[in-house]
């Protein structure tokens, strides 16, 4: 099995467990908190992904970190994924996870990227759009990009929508080119 159908396998579970258990937003919390100390600590994750170290070591480690900061279930599921020697994925176990919750919630995360900060009513506007159009509760992620002239790109899942001047105008550019352009 590779390692995407393993991370989404685990993380399947987990969320299914947590919603059984009725703990769901405590593990939401939880994985948060693991996923954020997993790709800050480059460090964890050679260890979690060494072959070298014992897999007594590794969950150690992971008690150290974790015991007295993420609820007990958490804590069972991270030992349990040492135990079944998938340590390795616990970043995209976490990852997964996250991405799993957003769509069981009817959540939407999407980022923006723009030459400028949009001002509130602004980020107002875009947000009741992509609402509007998918219909989920969206999450806006913006991010700086000076290699935009004006306007912004949205990247939904795997979708790009390009609002961006630069983008219009290599359209106008390509109806020049190909004679399609009507001047009024």
């Amino acid at each position: 099995m590779t390692d995407h159908k393993v991370s989404l396998s685990y993380a399947t579970s987990l969320l299914d467990s947590s919603i059984e258990k009725k703990n769901l937003d405590l593990v939401i919390k939880d994985m948060e908190l693991v996923f954020s100390v997993l790709q800050r600590e480059k460090e964890l994750l050679v260890v979690m992904k060494s072959p070298v170290i014992k897999l007594k070591t590794k969950s150690s480690i992971l008690s150290k970190i974790f015991k007295t900061k993420v609820s007990e279930d958490t804590f069972n599921f991270l030992l349990f994924v040492v135990e079944k020697k998938r340590e390795d994925l616990l970043l995209n176990i976490a990852k997964k996870f996250l991405e799993l919750k957003d769509e069981y919630l009817g959540i939407l995360n999407i980022e923006v990227s723009a030459p400028y900060d949009f001002s509130e009513d602004q980020k107002l506007q875009i947000k009741k759009k992509f609402e509007s159009a998918f219909n989920k509760i969206i999450k806006l992620n913006y991010i700086l990009d000076k290699g935009l002239i004006g306007g912004f790109v949205a990247k939904v899942t795997d979708t790009m929508y390009d609002a961006s001047v630069k983008h219009q105008l290599e359209l106008l550019r390509k109806q020049f080119l190909h004679g399609n352009v009507s001047l009024n």
